[in-house]
């Protein structure tokens, strides 16, 4: 399984995402079965490194990031992952105008995986970061759920 979490910068939440899930796989023995990564919509910070407060969140929980900058989505993406999954309504238009649309059904929240569907609340303007590592940690289980299940999609 291919997944791309996508925000709007690729600095805080998409790598949080993206390295939570990794931990998770990792802890299932499933490292092997997957590819995940993250990315952004904007260009503003190709190129930087984790914002610090999200990596001293991860870090806090084990978790290191370690080498990561970040990077666009590009249109070539859509065929590269199985799921791309966004943070928030904004960042998911942003994606299928990126993308072209959404033909084949690869796009989400990563929200729709809770039992509270919504926006992963944005650390970058709130400076929550606790809010938002309890979002992306629910949102990310109930992801590898549903992929368990075979309902990643769902």
């Amino acid at each position: 399984m291919k997944i791309l979490f996508v925000c709007l910068g690729n600095i805080c939440r998409s790598p949080m995402a993206e390295f939570v899930m990794k931990k998770m796989v990792a802890e299932a023995g499933k490292s092997g079965e997957f590819l995940i990564d993250s990315a952004g919509t904007c260009e503003e910070e190709i190129g930087n490194p984790v914002y610090p407060p999200a990596r001293r969140k991860l870090e806090a929980y084990g978790i290191d990031c370690t080498g990561k900058t970040a990077r666009q989505m590009q249109k070539g993406d859509y065929e590269r992952y199985d799921l791309l999954i966004g943070m928030d309504a904004g960042n998911l238009s942003a994606m299928r105008r990126i993308c072209g649309g959404d033909p084949l059904g690869k796009m989400r929240l990563l929200m729709d995986y809770t039992g509270r569907p919504g926006n992963v609340a944005d650390p970058w303007f709130t400076r929550d970061f606790d809010t938002a590592w309890k979002d992306i940690q629910e949102g990310c289980e109930g992801l590898f759920t549903a992929l368990e299940k075979g309902a990643g999609r769902a």
